[in-house]
């Protein structure tokens, strides 16, 4: 399961990879659960025919998933990864599942234990060819006592045990899971998806378009 990745370090690239401006005042790109980052959805008037809404957008959320029934925030640092599996039937995901709320998380790259060593080693995973990532998700929008919307997103998650490069992360014995990484040509498709179609996206990515890299310190999991 993912926990930690890192997004987009450039304004520039929202549009040059996913076709959207970049957030205003998002400048943290080192994201954990409960942080604020980006990710780009398809706005719920896209369909409305006013010509001045975008057919995508990119949106600040909270990563962690927040349905619309949580009392408060706190959830949010427990629903960052969503069993495409399960999330049609999991109370924290099956409202979004089931209303076809999909988003596109742009990252430069995620993090994974390695374990084969006998401890965890923060690995990098990104692009083999350098370019941003667009990860599968869901997103929801929560209602604050006050009235403030929030909104939040959640990565879909594969099993990973036959993956040639995935089946390599996490604790032995645990099952293997990767996120879903999309396409660029598919972005628009999985926006616009119905939940009918939403399990025909959630593919493994090849393993010869990712790269793996440890860094020359375990820090990367301390935060």
């Amino acid at each position: 399961m993912c926990a930690h990745y890192q997004g987009l370090s450039r304004p520039q690239s929202y549009a040059q990879s996913f076709g959207v401006e970049a957030p205003a005042d998002l400048t943290r790109t080192d994201i954990w659960p409960g942080y604020e980052g980006a990710f780009i959805h398809r706005p719920l008037e896209a369909d409305s025919g006013d010509e001045a809404v975008p057919e995508r957008e990119a949106l600040r959320g909270l990563f962690g998933l927040v349905p619309h029934w949580s009392r408060d925030l706190t959830l949010a640092k427990r629903t960052y990864n969503a069993r495409s599996e399960t999330a049609a039937d999991k109370p924290s995901f099956r409202d979004a599942w089931r209303r076809g709320q999909h988003c596109v998380i742009p990252v430069e790259a995620f993090f994974e234990p390695d374990w084969r060593s006998g401890r965890a080693v923060a690995t990098r995973i990104s692009h083999a060819d350098g370019q941003p990532l667009g990860l599968a998700g869901l997103w929801s929008a929560w209602t604050s006592p006050q009235g403030e919307v929030v909104h939040s997103f959640t990565m879909l998650t594969i099993n990973a045990d036959a993956h040639p490069l995935m089946k390599h992360f996490h604790k032995p014995g645990e099952e293997k899971r990767m996120v879903v990484v999309l396409p660029p040509g598919q972005y628009q498709d999985w926006l616009q998806a119905g939940p009918q179609d939403s399990m025909d996206f959630l593919r493994p990515f090849p393993a010869e378009a990712l790269q793996a890299q440890a860094p020359p310190s375990p820090s990367l999991f301390d935060h």
